[in-house]
């Protein structure tokens, strides 16, 4: 409670009888907690890297897209709908879009194919779903959140992971639906080994969200797809809970973007959580270190994270990240650079 409140309750208990005062206190300090426990609020990405070459137009057009995701995404927050609903519908959002590298917008691998990956965890229980090397899922993550809720599985691969989302009748697109000459193109180059450093298609890599509801339910999602020209099969950083996709109640979510084999290595996303829990550090120290510490073994990327009590961090060692975040403590929040 504020130290102004407890100067005026200690001065209002001079004028009242004590049983009352008792009375008084327990209800204003439940009234309190009750407070505290409703902040709410969400983060998001739609990936990290090289984004020195984004014109102003394309800049315009991704800020504008992330910041109706998040004030849609808020309103169900607002309106005391769960952080699991609130991640799932931000990251479909982005997988949605031609904007970033994931679902529709996904990169080639190097057999000319989309193969991507998501997941999505429940803080409250630690439940969680992945899917990784889908090539006909429409959105990923909403198949992640069905493994999680119809399954006693985790993770579900490739044609396996496409059987089940056809037994239960989630979305299946032709592979058309992901065409795209742009990242055709792109693979060209990648398979020519010409670098394209100014492009910020060739850059960009995951998209993300985590949130705290209401009812102090942290939930946290990541869906990709991938690096251009990677081998079939691969598999980074996004669907492995504990690398690209965390979330603890009363501790912290996170979602990772950027070179998923160290991330991987690292276990970035649970690494963060751990050390708020057992170092007794800050949201904003935990995940800052880290991502420095990544910088000083070549590994570039960034992260997005909200604690139990809608503090936020989005730290990032490379030229930009797409992020944004809104809580009930803070203001619409979007940037590139």
């Amino acid at each position: 409670m504020p130290i102004k409140n407890l100067y005026l309750l200690t001065t209002f208990s001079t004028s009242i009888p004590s049983t009352s005062f008792n009375l008084f206190l327990i209800l204003t300090l439940n009234m309190s907690l009750i407070t505290s426990a409703e902040s709410f609020g969400i983060v998001v990405h739609g990936g990290a890297g090289v984004l020195s070459g984004l014109s102003i137009e394309r800049q315009q057009e991704i800020e504008n897209k992330v910041k109706e995701t998040l004030i849609s995404a808020y309103k169900i927050l607002e309106d005391g709908g769960s952080s699991m609903d609130a991640v799932e519908f931000a990251v479909s959002e982005f997988e949605d879009s031609t904007l970033f590298n994931a679902g529709k917008g996904s990169v080639y691998n190097s057999n000319e194919v989309q193969e991507m990956d998501a997941s999505i965890m429940n803080g409250a229980d630690r439940s969680a779903g992945a899917v990784a090397s889908v090539q006909i899922i429409k959105n990923p993550i909403k198949l992640a959140r069905k493994v999680l809720e119809e399954t006693d599985h985790v993770l579900l691969v490739g044609h396996g992971a496409e059987i089940f989302a056809k037994d239960i009748e989630e979305t299946i697109v032709d592979r058309s639906y992901f065409h795209s000459e742009k990242n055709l193109k792109r693979l060209k180059k990648a398979k020519k080994r010409i670098s394209d450093n100014n492009i910020i298609e060739d850059k960009i890599g995951t998209v993300g969200a985590v949130a705290l509801d209401k009812n102090g339910n942290i939930a946290a999602a990541t869906s990709t797809g991938g690096m251009t020209n990677k081998m079939p099969g691969r598999v980074g950083d996004t669907p492995i809970i504990g690398s690209g996709t965390w979330a603890q109640n009363n501790v912290c979510g996170v979602s990772s973007t950027g070179h998923g084999e160290f991330f991987i290595k690292y276990q970035v996303a649970k690494e963060v959580c751990t050390r708020i829990e057992y170092l007794n550090e800050t949201l904003e120290k935990a995940s800052s270190d880290i991502i420095e510490e990544l910088l000083k073994i070549d590994a570039r990327g960034g992260i997005i994270a909200i604690d139990k009590d809608a503090n936020t961090s989005m730290p990032f060692n490379t030229d930009g990240m797409i992020r944004g975040s809104v809580t009930n403590k803070s203001e619409l929040f979007v940037a590139i650079y």
